[in-house]
């Protein structure tokens, strides 16, 4: 497989996965601001998994975009942590559906330690590789992993907080979520360099 047909891929399941979730939220019973209301729960669930969603999209897209060749390893960490992720759709309804019962963020929370470790998983095979390559992208990358901790910490701890304080869990998925929300500005300069140098050397070889 090659690494567009990958993209591609990876592209279709993320789009489907954000487009069950919209699709599972139902319109209000009544045309009033309570009914609205009712609906808040699975409106705040869906933008927090949407906003999760979409954070793995965008540093998916780097990590993709770093690699020259695709081996059996790449392909299939990248579609165990796919399938993780397609998971979320269903965490969200029924965190949304219970108003965020206990039990129910206790299992979302659970899913993200999952998907955190599904993508650092597929994140050590990129730079396993890339070695032997000469560029600064393994480092780079691999300076990633205090991300994958942190962002791991936090759904980790929302499992004892939603004993204490649902809000508390939400407020550390949101974390989780914000701590990837920028990506890695060294990998897109190292991406930058060696896109300018690949047309560099097409250049040369023209003349």
């Amino acid at each position: 497989m090659n690494k567009s047909r990958l993209e591609a891929f990876s592209d279709g399941v993320l789009a489907i996965i954000i487009t069950i979730m919209v699709l599972d939220i139902k319109v209000p019973g009544q045309s009033d601001w309570d009914g609205l209301m009712h609906l808040l729960p699975t409106l705040t669930s869906y933008v927090l998994s949407f906003a999760l969603v979409g954070v793995y999209w965008n540093n998916h897209h780097h990590l993709l975009n770093s690699l020259k060749k695709i081996s059996s390893n790449i392909m299939w960490s990248n579609l165990n942590l796919l399938f993780w992720l397609s998971l979320i759709p269903f965490g969200t309804k029924w965190m949304g559906e219970t108003h965020f019962n206990k039990f129910t963020l206790i299992l979302y929370a659970i899913l993200l330690v999952i998907c955190g470790l599904s993508y650092s998983l597929l994140q050590n095979q990129i730079v396993i590789s890339l070695k032997g390559t000469k560029s600064d992208l393994p480092a780079i990358i691999k300076k990633q992993n205090f991300k994958v901790l942190i962002s791991g910490a936090a759904a980790l701890l929302a499992i004892p907080a939603a004993y204490v304080d649902t809000k508390i869990s939400l407020a550390l998925f949101a974390t989780s979520s914000i701590i990837w929300i920028i990506p890695s500005k060294a990998i897109e300069n190292e991406l930058s360099k060696k896109d300018k140098n690949d047309t560099d050397t097409k250049e040369t070889r023209a003349i």
